[in-house]
């Protein structure tokens, strides 16, 4: 986290000076920044913010305190700036000290904005949101009774967490529908193990990834382990459908787990020192199987570098959909003892210099999950719909029940796990790598 560095505001002149000299005491500015002179500010704008605040006082209707003005500039600065950018007040900078910690009270969803109206990213696995079939996609419309339109991103996810046990209704319209629906959750602890294993017939293994949190790389070498214990493995799908994302460092570690070396991906920002380059080692847990990687329109940041580094180091073969396209890099960065600031300082780049941000990864294979998608244009498709009895599973092996029901439902698992035998077949360890 780079060091925090303050310097006083240089006053405008006449009446703003003597306000701002008192209001605005300090800006945060960047390590290494240059103090700017007075050429470099833009005065009328800063008369003209000064003018606003001290009518504002004077003038609304309700008495209004320096410090929520203040701290709504701020908010609206960096609300401006990208959606993931935020100022975060004492209260939204615990919670999202407790995300980083992976475990904080709420329903289990990943939220963000398309053309103004908040959407579901994805729903985590495992949290009330899953459970209740809330889907990507999904306008959010009403939080109790709030309605989301001119909400930011963080305020409502400050409205969505609250005490463990504690009930909250959404109101959300899904696409193909022509009225919303209400739907009541119970906020838990939303403290997830990321990573799931399992077979999905002899020899084949399925490593799922709900995000990545800072012990993900140790949870996948382990499940690695755990299904090489079983005999030989011929193949393997990694699934980051839905993965919104999460730590850096724990894309790299699992995309380590794949690749022997070379570049996993880089970043680039203005700052000094933010551009940073991250590769991978030679301690490699599964550098030879056969590798098919799922994505979809709910794989976010750290699921699209594990996607972009196996494709473009053709380690593997990418099978789904488009992915998300979230390629920008945001530091959590306190203000004093309780606030803090969320900004984005840099874009990932793949290895091949591709960048993600709003571009997404295109999978090498695509397929998708609905009869409705093969005849929709891309852009509205519904990623979400089921081709349901698409595919039977291997019903007569007990110990698969679980996975083999999972595939009669799943088309692209079911796939990407006959890719996986057409590779076996065709003698391929190592599919798609040169």
């Amino acid at each position: 986290m780079p060091s925090r560095l303050f310097t006083n505001l240089l006053p405008a002149p006449r009446v703003a000076a003597a306000w701002l000299s008192t209001c605005l005491l300090a800006l945060p500015l960047a390590a290494n920044a240059q103090q700017p002179d007075d050429s470099d500010l833009p005065v009328a704008e800063i008369q003209a913010f000064a003018e606003v605040f001290e009518r504002i006082k004077r003038a609304y209707v309700d008495e209004v305190d320096d410090a929520t003005l203040l701290q709504n500039a701020m908010r609206g600065m960096l609300n401006e700036l990208d959606p993931h950018s935020a100022y975060l007040d004492a209260d939204a900078f615990r919670d999202m000290q407790e995300s980083a910690r992976g475990e904080f009270g709420g329903v289990g969803v990943e939220i963000g904005k398309r053309d103004g109206q908040l959407m579901v990213i994805t729903p985590l696995d495992d949290t009330p949101a899953a459970r209740a079939g809330i889907m990507a996609r999904d306008a959010i419309l009403r939080v109790d009774d709030t309605p989301t339109e001119g909400l930011s991103l963080q305020e409502a996810l400050e409205v969505m967490r609250g005490d463990i046990g504690t009930q909250l209704e959404l109101t959300i319209l899904r696409d193909g529908e022509s009225a919303p629906r209400n739907i009541t959750l119970t906020r838990e602890t939303i403290s997830t193990r990321s990573v799931k294993h399992d077979l999905l017939s002899p020899g084949y293994g399925y490593l799922r990834i709900s995000q990545f949190q800072s012990n993900t790389g140790e949870q996948v070498n382990e499940a690695l382990a755990t299904l090489a214990a079983t005999g030989e493995l011929k193949g393997l799908v990694l699934d980051l459908r839905n993965n919104p994302g999460g730590v850096l460092q724990a894309a790299v570690d699992v995309s380590d787990s794949f690749l022997e070396s070379g570049l996993v991906v880089y970043t680039k920002g203005r700052l000094p020192g933010i551009d940073q380059r991250f590769s991978a080692t030679a301690t490699t847990a599964a550098p030879d199987i056969p590798l098919v990687v799922l994505i979809n329109d709910g794989s976010a940041s750290a699921a699209e570098i594990v996607a972009g580094a196996i494709q473009d180091q053709r380690r593997g073969v990418v099978m789904g959909t488009k992915s998300f396209g979230k390629g920008s890099v945001q530091q959590l960065i306190p203000l004093g003892e309780n606030e803090g600031l969320k900004l984005t300082t840099a874009l990932y780049y793949t290895p091949n210099g591709r960048s993600i941000q709003a571009r997404g990864i295109t999978p090498d294979v695509e397929v998708v999950r609905g009869r409705l998608e093969v005849s929709e244009n891309a852009s509205q498709r519904l990623r979400e719909a089921d081709l349901d009895g698409h595919l039977k599973g291997n019903n007569d092996v007990p110990e698969y029940n679980i996975l083999s029901t999972r595939l009669e439902n799943d088309y692209q698992l079911g796939e990407a796990l006959n890719l996986l035998k057409a590779l076996d077949v065709l003698g391929e360890r190592a599919p798609n790598r040169p």
